[in-house]
């Protein structure tokens, strides 16, 4: 359950950057429509997107390397030292149908320079034109090509919204593999149940500007395929107490304008009855990813958290 250990509220009060850009990012054309028959017509009318390329200057401002698996390019940052002694995995979010943001490399960017680690990023193909299991492959390759060069206790599973699910899926199923496994594993804002079940997400959805049910609905039936959208395998949020208990040490970042903040709470309410070393951040007045405004003091936080974090035995 919940208790003063596992639940932190590290923003009272929004800061004035956040609130700016979030009020600037309110005034925009949504990433994915507000209703889902926009949704659904996004989808049949798109053409396959694309991953927005890395920024040029990451080239001088880390050692950058490129690799293929699975078909798919593979990035990996280290500083310009040399690798770091932590190795992130990082899966960005999109809602499993939308690839790479731009706003996805400043982040990626910000943890190596920040929390002190190498970082790996697989470019994985979306949803509907590739197969969530396809997904799941690269996710299992890319682990072990890491784990066959580093040392897997020293690897840190992380992902945003989308790509917090694929993270604590790999972590799932690793454990249930009985190899090698992640030492640490750190969500941001992790779509935990694709059904939005809890009823409790309706009170949140007028202060969520990205974000809204239906239309998280929809897709989760696209990314779900032929499998039961309300599956553990679908929807972590419901794995079952045994599944939970062979997770790592687990952190959890969302801000309290995030649709996903419900199951974020409850999610970490699961994993500490499991018996996981588990602790959810929160963060007011925040929207979806917040911690992809980098420049911001709660983005900051998170940074330093995270460093935090990887620094504990």
């Amino acid at each position: 359950m919940l208790t003063d250990t596992s639940i932190e509220l590290r923003s009272p009060k929004a800061s004035l950057a956040m609130r700016a850009i979030t009020w600037l990012m309110s005034k925009r054309t949504p990433v994915f429509p507000h209703d889902p028959a926009g949704f659904e017509e996004m989808m049949a009318s798109r053409t396959k997107p694309k991953d927005a390329p890395m920024p040029a200057k990451f080239e001088g401002a880390f050692t950058v390397e490129r690799r293929t698996i699975e078909g798919r390019e593979v990035v990996t940052l280290h500083p310009k030292s040399g690798p770091a002694e932590w190795h992130m995995l990082y899966f960005h979010g999109g809602g499993f149908v939308l690839p790479m943001f731009k706003e996805h490399w400043p982040l990626a960017a910000q943890l190596v320079q920040q929390a002190g680690v190498s970082i790996t990023l697989p470019l994985y193909d979306v949803v509907p034109e590739a197969s969530a299991s396809g997904q799941d492959a690269l996710a299992d390759a890319t682990f072990a090509a890491l784990a066959a060069k580093h040392d897997p206790s020293r690897i840190v599973l992380c992902g945003d919204s989308a790509g917090g699910h694929m993270a604590l899926s790999l972590a799932v199923r690793l454990a249930a593999a009985g190899g090698p496994q992640p030492g640490k594993l750190a969500l941001f804002a992790p779509w935990l149940d694709v059904t939005m079940a809890d009823p409790a997400i309706a009170a949140i959805e007028p202060h969520d500007i990205m974000l809204k049910i239906g239309t998280l609905r929809a897709c989760g039936k696209m990314f779900a395929e032929d499998r039961d959208p309300a599956s553990p395998e679908c929807s972590p949020l419901f794995l079952p107490p045994d599944a939970l208990a062979t997770l790592p040490p687990t952190r959890i970042w969302t801000g309290r304008h995030d649709l996903f903040i419900v199951d974020s709470r409850s999610f970490t309410g699961r994993l500490r009855d499991a018996g996981v070393d588990a602790k959810l951040y929160e963060y007011e007045a925040c929207p979806h990813v917040f911690m992809a405004i980098t420049p911001t003091r709660e983005a900051k936080d998170v940074f330093a958290l995270m460093k935090e974090f990887l620094a504990q035995d």
